[in-house]
């Protein structure tokens, strides 16, 4: 158990008794958008890239033969624990369509590497049920606790993918801090700060994807 501690709890999943409105893990994300020729939304690439501190910590508890390294067999338990504990946070992924949630099945495996000093994850997700591209759809990647920080170093980490796109016009959103405050004081309530998850409020400063079509 001790062994799960990093990747569970650092990905919020085993957030401390008091939860602090301030990530503690730093993640670079990339996600495509995939259609396919039935004029659908297909699947989400996702890439996460962590910050080195928060890698050292899962290769000490994850280097079961302590030589320094993730082999194959520690990168695939990593993954494994993730798979099944992410579950619960979809993932990480929003999606909505004309403002309504859609809900991402659970992938068959996330792909782990090491690299640079750095933890790698690579997953595929696909919408629970069918998504043609029609109205309003958003994508993004945020932690509903805020423990963990997923950027968007770029625009172009947030791309379509598929020519069903080209009669959609794309949009990458990017939330001013200061005018979500302003705007939402009545609800940045102490109970927001102390589990922003449980008022869902956190996805109003995460980056999006916007496809109106």
């Amino acid at each position: 158990m001790k062994r799960l501690l990093p990747v569970v709890a650092g990905l919020s999943l085993l957030a401390p008794a008091v939860a602090a409105a301030h990530p503690h893990i730093f993640a670079e994300a990339r996600l495509e958008v995939v259609a396919g020729e039935g004029g659908t939304v297909t699947e989400l690439r996702n890439v996460w890239r962590f910050d080195e501190m928060f890698s050292a910590s899962v290769v000490m508890d994850f280097d079961t033969n302590s030589n320094l390294q993730l082999d194959a067999d520690e990168l695939a338990e990593i993954g494994r624990t993730v798979l099944e504990s992410l579950e619960e946070f979809s993932y990480y992924t929003s999606i909505t369509e004309d403002g309504k949630a859609i809900k991402v099945a659970k992938p068959d495996t996330i792909h782990v590497d090491y690299k640079d000093g750095q933890l790698l994850m690579f997953f595929t997700l696909k919408p629970a049920e069918n998504m043609p591209l029609k109205g309003k759809l958003t994508f993004g990647v945020y932690d509903p606790t805020m423990y963990a920080s997923m950027d968007f170093v770029s625009d172009d980490d947030l791309v379509t993918v598929g020519d069903e796109f080209t009669a959609c016009r794309t949009t990458v959103v990017r939330p001013d801090p200061d005018e979500v405050l302003a705007e939402n004081q009545a609800s940045l309530t102490e109970a927001f700060f102390n589990d922003p998850m449980g008022t869902d409020m956190s996805k109003l400063f995460a980056t999006r994807l916007e496809v109106t079509c």
